[in-house]
């Protein structure tokens, strides 16, 4: 009996995902259509398990109690629609595209397309060490892309949605503008390439490292401890990077799943615990506006960093 997982991909595939490639006139694409609905099933059921862990732990010792939750309906909304469909078209999809095309350009050449065990023949043989080696220079890549999100104002415009949520729950982390999203696989995909992650792996590593973010996410009273929060990052953690600052404070805790890179570049923040979150500098609808709202609301306040650069040239 094979995996229910290619048995469900490859009747999905077949009986609903061909014949509309075939009527679209996008059959180009079929090589690849096995592969999307794949890690689209195994989107859903990571969504499934992300549910099943952070909903116990929400109700079991939740920070926050709203009378109203109905603004997290719109943040699952963005998970499904994220791990479902985008995330299985760009990480698989695209990036299997990208690869072939930057391997073919390095073919024609005679230059070998880069790999990690390339540079570390110690590797060869070893992929799960070679699993979770990906998986902390990934982590590595987004502290810095998460970081710059906040140092640049055009970009802290588009991320500033994903801070707008004053009611944070496992579901929030994928509440993202789409353009702050494209600029995180471009970011992603590139580092990816230049590790030479392989096609099959790279949407993997990206299920583990979200499910991981979601859980930091959650609505929940939890520390690892002294010890465990500077192993992985616990929902308290992150949290602290998504209160509302006072005067005088400054974002921290940038890290998505290790805090090493906030102890070792200076930006880590152990102290503060279970604050209040949002984004009070932001329009209404960034924070309870259905999603379509939000999308438009944060590429207003984009258009408008772009306004205000061109009226201070100009003085």
């Amino acid at each position: 009996m094979g995996d229910p997982f290619d048995l469900a991909a490859g009747w999905l595939q077949e009986h609903a995902l061909i014949p509309a490639l075939y009527q679209f006139g996008l059959m180009n694409w079929e090589d690849v259509s096995y592969g999307w609905v794949l890690f689209a099933l195994y989107g859903a059921a990571q969504v499934m398990v992300t549910f099943a862990v952070c909903l116990p732990l929400e109700r079991w010792r939740p920070v926050e109690h709203w009378p109203d939750g109905s603004a997290v309906w719109v943040d699952v909304a963005y998970t499904v629609l994220s791990r479902v469909g985008i995330l299985p078209l760009v990480t698989y999809v695209l990036f299997y595209r990208a690869q072939v095309a930057v391997g073919g350009w390095l073919a024609d050449r005679d230059l070998v397309s880069p790999t990690i065990e390339g540079i570390v023949p110690f590797l060869l043989g070893r992929p799960v060490l070679t699993f979770v080696l990906y998986a902390i220079i990934l982590d590595f890549a987004d502290y810095w892309r998460h970081r710059l999100s906040h140092r640049f104002r055009w970009w802290w415009a588009l991320h500033a949605l994903h801070h707008a949520q004053r009611q944070m729950t496992f579901w929030s982390d994928d509440r993202n503008h789409l353009l702050d999203d494209l600029l995180s696989f471009v970011w992603f995909g590139f580092i990816a390439l230049l590790i030479g992650v392989p096609p099959l792996q790279f949407p993997l590593l990206v299920l583990v490292l979200r499910f991981l973010e979601s859980l930091s996410h959650a609505n929940v009273r939890l520390s690892f401890g002294w010890l465990g929060e500077r192993l992985l990052i616990s929902p308290r953690f992150h949290r602290a990077h998504h209160g509302v600052l006072a005067a005088g404070q400054r974002s921290r805790n940038y890290g998505a799943v290790l805090p090493w890179w906030d102890m070792i570049f200076g930006t880590a923040d152990f102290s503060r615990a279970y604050v209040r979150t949002g984004d009070p500098s932001g329009e209404e609808a960034l924070a309870t506006g259905s999603y379509w709202q939000q999308q438009w609301a944060g590429l207003r306040r984009f258009g408008r960093t772009f306004g205000r650069q061109r009226v201070r040239l100009g003085t």
